[in-house]
């Protein structure tokens, strides 16, 4: 099975709340590998350019004070359709419409605090690991259940 990359953050609103274990917990118990994180509180126009999409929207200059606001969780993850796996653990963007078992199901209760995000796409992740990482090398090794999850 091939794997591809995605990019997950745990948002301010989660690790004020002491969710950011959980929240790992949930990843990795799925098979999914971190390769790379940090916790920072984002600068403004790193939270600008990965919101860019939503500039023109009336949500944005909220969105980017709430995202500044506090230490977030920045990772880059990686296994089998990360992109897709991430998007079901994560559950649906608006937490009301949220499966019960997903992160915002079980945690979440407004869409604008919704606790993480994750890419929508594979071009979406590339983008969003360089702005959150840069150039830096992701991590290489390997799970002791990598020979059940990829033979």
């Amino acid at each position: 099975m091939d794997t591809e990359k995605t990019y997950v953050m745990i948002k301010p609103d989660a690790v004020k709340r002491g969710l950011v274990g959980e929240i790992i917990t949930r990843i990795e118990r799925k098979g999914l590998k971190i390769i790379a994180m940090k916790m920072e509180v984002m600068d403004e126009a790193k939270a600008k350019e990965h919101y860019a999409e939503h500039s023109e929207k009336p949500f944005f200059e909220g969105l980017v004070k709430f995202i500044t606001a506090a230490p977030s969780v920045s990772m880059v993850i990686e296994g089998g359709n990360a992109v897709k796996v991430m998007r079901t653990i994560n559950g649906s963007t608006k937490p009301f419409e949220a499966a019960p078992g997903t992160i915002r199901g079980d945690f979440a209760l407004d869409t604008g605090r919704n606790i993480v995000h994750a890419s929508d796409s594979v071009e979406s992740a590339k983008r969003e690991i360089k702005i959150h990482f840069g150039d830096k090398k992701c991590l290489r090794y390997t799970r002791t259940d990598d020979c059940c999850l990829y033979e």
